[in-house]
């Protein structure tokens, strides 16, 4: 009876440490995704190159792990150590800097490279089958079966420990010394007090990843009234991004071309001739067919002069789309802080069919904003912000002010002008 005692408690421990370990890796490499889209995924992939070298098996790279760190944190104070591998990858990729990352810690890494090696490799097929040709990525949710995994764990952890209570009730009556009649495991105070305290970690878990995710559009691809090839006319012909989408540099909104802006081209451009387009579900886009429906948005007639008039709005669906309470000025991030469009919209001259790169989340901005350095000085966009802080410190107002209420009014002051800069 003790050799079935002690085997019951060890199975036990080990469900709840498998059970333990098994949600913590989850976890961790949950939080990995999500940090590696806040950092990483701007100028890395997995399994392809991107700005910089596809991440599958980068940790075998490395001969030492603090070195990785080390060089995720500060690649230009790591290049300064002589690391061979770390100055091959450099002079590869032409001696561009990758961005700082001091903030990230050895378990925030941890976290990113455990869900690296969470990703399928380039080209392999789902699990049950072979992979379908031009058939999209699977982003189906894994956390179901976590959970029932979880379940199962838990209950298999407690009808061992009720095993365990019988087995010693069993013994206890065999040597003669009495025992109180067991209580039932629904009846257990210590059972429902453990089972309360699981629902309410789990619950609270689930409750706060998907209050973060209200909101949030990660990965929408609309169908467009016309198949719209961003591969096509910003990857293969060149186009530049502010040709169609002009407010990027004048104000708040990128805004949307206008017919009279693609008819600027497709006057002339009636056929297409180039490479088949395909849809991401496989199907064939006839790109001449598209063509026609611009013109009948235009009310344009092949070999007759052009009306402008007669063009009705293309009613494109917006993507992009910011809570209400989110200030973006693109002018502010294109012009003034020259950040480049696919740092958050991805690589577009690769989509056929645009789809929203990036969670757009509160935090992925701080992180960008926390790493990037602006020029702030000989900077004409913020000027006019620069005065108005200076004036308001020279006002007779706040030199008639107590010396508490000067500094108190300065400290106000530059904590306005720190925000205005930083919307």
């Amino acid at each position: 009876m003790t050799i079935l005692r002690s085997l019951a408690k060890i199975v036990s421990i080990f469900l709840l440490i498998t059970l333990s370990s098994s949600i913590g890796n989850h976890l961790n490499a949950q939080d990995g995704k999500a940090l590696f889209s806040q950092n990483c995924a701007s100028c890395h992939a997995v399994n392809k190159k991107l700005t910089g070298p596809a991440l599958a098996g980068v940790e075998d790279r490395w001969t030492e792990k603090k070195n990785l760190y080390a060089w995720i944190k500060n690649s230009a104070a790591f290049l300064k150590t002589g690391d061979p591998y770390a100055n091959k990858l450099y002079n590869e990729y032409n001696k561009t800097a990758m961005n700082l990352f001091p903030t990230l810690t050895d378990k925030d890494i941890d976290a990113i490279l455990a869900y690296i090696k969470t990703v399928p490799a380039a080209g392999a097929a789902p699990a049950g089958g072979a992979a379908t040709a031009g058939a999209p990525e699977d982003q189906s949710d894994s956390t179901l079966v976590f959970g029932l995994l979880t379940l199962i764990l838990a209950v298999v952890s407690l009808i061992l420990l009720q095993v365990n209570s019988n087995l010693k009730k069993l013994s206890d009556d065999k040597a003669g010394i009495p025992a109180t009649e067991p209580v039932p495991f629904y009846r257990n105070k210590a059972y429902i007090a453990f089972i309360a305290i699981v629902l309410f970690i789990v619950g609270g878990y689930m409750t706060t990843v998907g209050a973060m995710g209200l909101g949030r559009s990660k990965d929408y691809q609309p169908e467009q009234p016309i198949y719209y090839s961003h591969k096509v006319h910003a990857g293969v012909n060149q186009i530049n991004c502010q040709y169609c989408h002009t407010g990027t540099y004048q104000g708040k909104q990128a805004t949307l071309p206008s017919v009279n802006v693609c008819m600027n081209c497709h006057m002339a451009i009636n056929e297409y001739k180039g490479a088949p387009l395909v849809k991401e579900n496989g199907d064939v886009v006839d790109g001449t067919n598209e063509i026609k429906k611009l013109y009948k948005y235009a009310g344009f007639t092949e070999g007759q002069p052009w009306d402008a008039t007669k063009a009705k709005p293309i009613e494109w669906v917006r993507i992009h789309n910011l809570p209400d309470h989110v200030y973006f000025n693109h002018a502010q991030h294109v012009k003034a802080g020259q950040v480049a469009c696919q740092t958050c919209h991805g690589e577009i001259q690769k989509m056929g069919e645009v789809k929203q790169q990036n969670d757009l989340s509160m935090g992925w901005c701080i992180n960008c904003h926390r790493e990037t350095k602006v020029q702030f000085k000989d900077n004409g966009f913020y000027s006019i912000y620069e005065k108005y802080h200076q004036d308001l410190v020279a006002s007779e107002m706040f030199d008639a002010a107590p010396k508490s209420a000067k500094q108190s009014m300065k400290q106000s002051s530059s904590i306005y002008f720190s925000w205005l800069i930083s919307n």
